[in-house]
């Protein structure tokens, strides 16, 4: 199983992973519009073992165009075929990694279904994700949504305290491991001219995105 960033050509792949697992749907030049607007930060799953490598899951994400210090989690899914592996976290955990890395960020948040327990008990339990309010009727259907937030700087502080016991311990660490702090100006965005992409008459429920 490989982790890596998202290229153009999985859109279609992700797009199917989308509609396949999740009741948000998107168009496929919102997916072009995030990677286009910030790539390094949506990742994919890919299964490797297959005569063919095939997408099985992703994350999308994004930063604050009006908040550069902030990222948000657009959209997360793992075919049900490839679940319990822990890709979902693995996903999750690379894109809030580079929010920090590429651009700064200090916080990354994201909504998830009131009734989503198992994702609520990966953000929460996991990733330490704090439950911030609820937002009522957030979702197309009515239903109401967590807006949970991370701190980054608290969570990138963590990290690096255990890859530190790790290798005093004599513990093998890897790349990943590794605590960047590396910050890169890139275009985002309006930047790029890229925003028309979006629909302006879609509403909030359509264009931000849920983690679900």
């Amino acid at each position: 199983m490989d982790i890596r960033q998202l290229k153009i050509s999985d859109i279609p792949l992700v797009q199917l992973a989308n509609l396949t697992n999740l009741p948000e749907n998107y168009m496929l030049k919102y997916y072009l519009y995030h990677a286009l607007s910030w790539p390094q930060l949506s990742y994919v799953a890919v299964d490797t073992s297959r005569p063919t490598p095939k997408v099985v899951g992703y994350v999308l994400a994004k930063i604050d165009e009006d908040n550069n210090t902030s990222g948000h989690i657009t959209s997360l899914s793992v075919m049900r075929t490839h679940r319990r592996l822990g890709l979902a976290e693995k996903l999750m955990r690379q894109s809030s990694r580079a929010m920090r890395e590429y651009y700064g960020a200090r916080q990354c948040s994201l909504h998830v279904r009131c009734s989503n327990e198992a994702a609520i008990g990966l953000y929460t339990g996991r990733l330490g994700f704090e439950r911030e309010k609820v937002e009522q009727k957030y979702y197309a259907d009515a239903e109401d949504a967590w807006c949970m937030k991370l701190d980054l700087v608290r969570a990138e502080a963590k990290e690096h305290e255990h890859t530190t016991v790790g290798a005093e311990d004599g513990g093998e660490v890897g790349d990943e491991g590794k605590t960047k702090t590396k910050k890169r100006i890139v275009k985002v965005g309006r930047g790029l001219g890229v925003g028309e992409l979006v629909e302006k008459n879609e509403s909030k429920k359509e264009t931000e995105a849920a983690a679900s």
